[in-house]
């Protein structure tokens, strides 16, 4: 392969390296996870518990806690928005 060939993949191993490296160390070891992208373990977790809240609020006519469950659903929405999370991950130092 030509150099500039060689220093483009290189390239694109180090970005992906620093985006994603236990992405890039599981892809080195030939068993790929998923990337970061699709990962949202938290993201479902968050939305579980604010369901159940929502849910319980409605059962035990609560309506401070069905107002908290219906916000916390709100913020647990945001935590599967991927494309915001590499925006405000790329900012930092």
């Amino acid at each position: 392969m030509p150099e500039s060939d060689d220093e483009r993949i290189a390239e694109l191993e180090a970005v992906l390296w620093h985006d994603d490296p236990r992405f890039a160390r599981a892809l080195g070891k030939g068993r790929p996870r998923r990337p970061r992208e699709y990962r949202n373990g938290r993201a479902w977790l968050a939305m579980g518990l604010a369901l159940s809240a929502v849910f319980t609020g409605a059962m035990v006519p609560h309506g401070l806690l069905l107002g908290v469950g219906l916000m916390m659903a709100a913020l647990a929405v945001n935590l599967f928005d991927t494309s915001r999370r590499r925006r405000l991950r790329r900012r930092g130092p």
